[in-house]
């Protein structure tokens, strides 16, 4: 039995079509159960979930190492004024 939509070009198939009207697919060319799943994007058993992932959010981001000492050094002066100006 021929599907209602064609899975190769989308066109609507008649009811007891022997093949698509617009791309002449038929069981053996593309009715068949493993073209049908082809098209849904749908992942095998051979799926890669690496290239996966690069394809979808693209290039891994660099997490960062730490706080710079530049900081560390800012937040300590400031707290040092801070205890200096509170306790006067």
């Amino acid at each position: 039995m021929p599907p209602e939509t064609c899975p190769n070009c989308g066109a609507d198939v008649p009811r007891n079509a022997k093949a698509c009207p617009g791309c002449g697919a038929d069981e053996k060319t593309g009715w068949s159960d493993a073209a049908y799943a082809e098209n849904l994007g749908i992942p095998d058993e051979h799926f890669d979930y690496g290239k996966f992932v690069q394809e979808e959010f693209g290039a891994p981001r660099v997490k960062p190492r730490g706080i710079h000492w530049v900081w560390w050094l800012t937040a300590l002066i400031l707290v040092l004024l801070f205890l200096r100006f509170f306790f006067r």
